[in-house]
């Protein structure tokens, strides 16, 4: 029993000590009405320490199996979504030059203003990176020509 004296009094120094002030539990006390049949207990939780605060949720979470800690839940794909519709450049890269190889070389070299070779060189070389930071209405105005032509784009 002396020992858990002792690891308490060693927690209670090592323990912050947080103060708040008027304006902080005022506010909080304005947008929270506590119900009649809790107020009581409340009153009794604001006048503990933080040491006893600590000492109380332990106690709940081995009386009743639960954990204080926060949890965080969220979609696997809504993260993804959001970040590609916040994107604002992307890069277009030639995946397959497809059956119409002509077509698409003709396609890259108007979309990039480049010459014949330069383009035929790009197609050659599919998978290949056909332009970095596009806006995104470029991108995919170069992805719609290109698939016309036969191409497989990707946009990333």
């Amino acid at each position: 029993m002396d020992e858990q004296k002792d690891v308490q009094a060693e927690e209670v120094v090592a323990a912050p000590v947080v103060e708040a002030t008027p304006a902080v539990v005022a506010k909080e006390e304005e947008s929270f009405e506590v119900p009649a049949k809790f107020k009581d207990l409340i009153e009794k939780i604001e006048t503990m320490s933080v040491l006893e605060l600590h000492e109380l949720v332990k106690v709940f979470e081995k009386k009743f199996g639960v954990s204080a800690q926060a949890t965080v839940v969220a979609g696997a794909g809504a993260g993804d979504a959001g970040a590609a519709a916040e994107k604002s450049s992307f890069t277009v890269e030639l995946t397959s030059a497809g059956d119409q190889k002509v077509q698409v070389i003709k396609a890259v070299k108007e979309a990039l203003g480049l010459g014949l070779k330069e383009a035929k060189d790009l197609v050659d070389a599919a998978p290949s990176v056909l332009k970095e930071g596009v806006k995104k209405e470029d991108a995919e105005a170069m992805k719609t020509a290109i698939e016309t032509a036969g191409g497989k784009v990707e946009l990333k």
